[in-house]
């Protein structure tokens, strides 16, 4: 048989149902808390991507309308920012090796607008029309414009 003290030692090994249910509660909350502010976070993130990336286009245009003399036009669009446009105004001009390497998509995989020329007398405007793809809207579904950075 037995001995007393070795029963009372084996039922004390391992945890409760309360207990496991206590950490596992605990543990979802600081998962809740970490999602929340990753989400945040990576909005946050692509909206300064998208700001960043208008302003460094914004600035290839300055330089391409510096060399041209003129901005690419909404039918050679962005694209004249990479390589020289086919009716390119005076290809001598153009800088050697684009005025970027790639042309890229905002954050969230489409895009960037361009249209020549732009609203309110502007020589072109240049936008991303935010997480929702559609004009207007607030937060991350709001346009992110050139002329509002």
């Amino acid at each position: 048989m037995k001995n007393p003290k070795t029963q009372r030692r084996n039922r004390q090994r391992g945890f409760t149902l309360t207990e496991i249910m206590v950490v596992v509660f605990i543990i979802g909350l600081l998962s809740t808390v970490v999602l929340i502010n990753v989400t945040g976070a990576m909005s946050q993130g692509r909206t300064t991507k998208a700001v960043t990336d208008i302003t460094r286009l914004s600035g290839a245009l300055q330089s391409y309308n510096g060399d041209m003399f003129a901005f690419p036009t909404e039918q050679q669009g962005l694209e004249a920012l990479v390589s020289i446009p086919d009716n390119a105004p005076d290809g001598n001009r153009y800088r050697p090796g684009g005025y970027i390497q790639k042309l890229p998509n905002d954050p969230w995989g489409r895009p960037y607008i361009y249209e020549v020329p732009g609203e309110d007398g502007r020589p072109y405007d240049l936008f991303s029309l935010g997480a929702d793809g559609r004009e207007g809207g607030e937060e991350d579904n709001a346009d992110i414009s050139i002329w509002d950075v």
